[in-house]
């Protein structure tokens, strides 16, 4: 190899890697855009709504501490049904395997926080973020909700609500900050990216799928 093709191949490099970077910032910053105005940070600002959907996590992280962004979520959802901003509780989550189980261990600490169950619909379908938005609409036949999680997940969140014709607003409670958040910002930037391509290229439905089930409401509610 000549020097001259090594520094078209080393030009080529810097070249890609700088557009590529580009372009995930690009479609990162586009989607926060499209989801802002449905984001809020202050409770008081949400419009009631008879759902929140509960995006779910692991509760604990592989050195065995509290997941905070479990923990936010958990307390965010708390504090909507104590405002009576929200009437009844959508836990999605993943219940891929089976000694984990997000949904059931969601609603068992809700039920310690004062929650009745009754006020609870569990869904073990919620594989992914678009699987949990996708199911509420199609499985549970709710259209017009409030979702629960934190401000860059929001983001997508919304994104993909949106883009099917579903009413919803995000409640975005706190991230922690350090090494975690920012090994989830990268994971998240990657996610930004698949979402697009599957809303808009791949057309992508949730891997689970069955009749529906919609949500009822109790008398108390």
């Amino acid at each position: 190899m000549t020097i001259t093709s090594l520094k078209r191949i080393i030009k080529y490099t810097v070249f890609s890697t700088i557009a590529f970077t580009i372009i995930l910032i690009s479609i990162y910053q586009w989607i926060s855009r499209q989801a802002t105005p449905y984001i809020f940070t202050d409770s008081n600002q949400l419009t009631p709504r008879s759902v929140g959907l509960v995006l779910g996590t692991a509760k604990y992280l592989r050195n065995g501490k509290l997941n905070p962004f479990y923990q936010y979520r958990i307390e965010g959802a708390v504090k909507l049904y104590q405002q009576g901003k929200i009437k009844h509780l959508l836990l999605s989550g993943d219940h891929s395997r089976k000694n984990y189980n997000e949904p059931e261990t969601m609603q068992q600490d809700l039920i310690r926080a004062g929650i009745p169950a009754s006020s609870m619909t569990l869904d073990y379908g919620g594989l992914r973020t678009l699987d949990s938005i996708l199911r509420a609409k199609k499985i549970f036949q709710v259209n017009s909700f409030t979702i629960i999680t934190q401000s860059f997940h929001c983001d997508r969140a919304i994104l993909i609500s949106r883009k099917h014709q579903l009413d919803t607003q995000c409640y975005a409670v706190p991230a922690p900050t350090g090494k975690n958040y920012a090994k989830v910002i990268l994971r998240e930037i990657l996610a930004r990216v698949k979402a697009v391509s599957d809303l808009y290229i791949r057309h992508k439905q949730p891997k689970f799928l069955g009749k529906p089930e919609p949500i009822t409401f109790s008398a108390e509610e």
